[in-house]
């Protein structure tokens, strides 16, 4: 049973030694992982420059983008920094992968939108080549640093679509899911399980999960500034279905579990050191009442 925590690098105001106070705490703790979140047009903090900075303070947790957009970034650049991390790590980095989709990222980064699943299909195995230690092509050499990881960083394929699911067979080592409810994550795995299948794979791939969380008085209030901000127009709706308790957020993970996630991500909708503290209690009162 694997809990993550999210990183509060996309709330609103938060400040870089405080996000790194908030990952060492976690990783003082019972948490597998702690997680960013990607945007270009947005006051969040750039998910790899704060993974890199958190693995500096860190020395368990793994270190997960869920999900970096892949699409908004050069294939080799991306591979790099990934490359980077997973050294500097020793090997803790776990790299979700997704398209993106708001336009605004899309025209930013001067990337084609309506291109964007074709760039990530050319993406995927320039960055394996370069993990591998080969040549980039004919013309390029080799580009390191060398990978801790064996084949290079974990890859989770994530997205809320069949074709998102499928990639995960090819090029993936699992599936992440968005926020979405553990049916219709289930049923996305599920596809991602036939393309490992059809691909002669063994094993399965990885199911990682993830869900918003606010706890502690006035979570309601607090936990809607952010949402209004990151996740407009769908926030009203969101703040109605954010597990607000203890007991709410320990049903959520234990529902997720039950459909055989591996790993359940808990995305912080409040920048307050308590909300580590309080997760950590739900965590630990669910590793203690787990059979041994």
């Amino acid at each position: 049973m694997k809990i993550g925590l999210g990183l509060p690098e996309s709330l609103p105001n938060v400040q870089g030694q405080f996000l790194l106070e908030w990952a060492k705490r976690a990783d003082a703790g019972a948490f597998s992982s702690v997680s960013v979140f990607d945007r270009l047009v947005y006051a969040n903090y750039e998910p790899l420059v704060t993974l890199a900075a958190v693995a500096a303070v860190t020395q368990r947790v793994r270190l997960m983008t869920s999900v970096v957009l892949a699409p908004l970034r050069s294939p080799a650049l991306l591979a790099k920094m990934a490359s980077s991390i997973d050294a500097l790590s020793n090997g803790r980095l776990s790299l979700g992968l997704g398209l993106g989709g708001r336009h605004d990222d899309f025209w930013a980064a001067g990337v084609p939108r309506e291109r964007r699943a074709s760039i990530l299909e050319a993406q995927l195995p320039v960055m394996k080549r370069i993990w591998s230690g080969q040549p980039m092509s004919e013309a390029v050499g080799p580009i390191g640093p060398p990978v801790v990881s064996p084949h290079g960083p974990e890859l989770l394929i994530g997205g809320y679509t069949q074709p998102a699911a499928r990639r995960v067979g090819k090029w993936g080592d699992g599936f992440i899911s968005g926020i979405t409810s553990p049916t219709t994550a289930l049923s996305l795995y599920r596809i991602a399980e036939e393309s490992w299948t059809e691909a002669g794979r063994p094993g399965k791939p990885r199911f990682v999960g993830a869900f918003l969380f606010a706890l502690g008085p006035h979570a309601r209030e607090r936990a809607e500034r952010f949402l209004q901000q990151y996740f407009a127009p769908e926030a009203t709706d969101l703040a109605q279905s954010i597990p607000m308790t203890a007991e709410a957020v320990l049903q959520a993970i234990q529902a997720r579990l039950r459909i055989g996630m591996d790993e359940v991500i808990l995305w912080p909708c409040i920048a307050d050191l308590d909300q580590v503290d309080r997760a950590a209690e739900i965590v630990n009162t669910l590793i203690s009442s787990s059979p041994t």
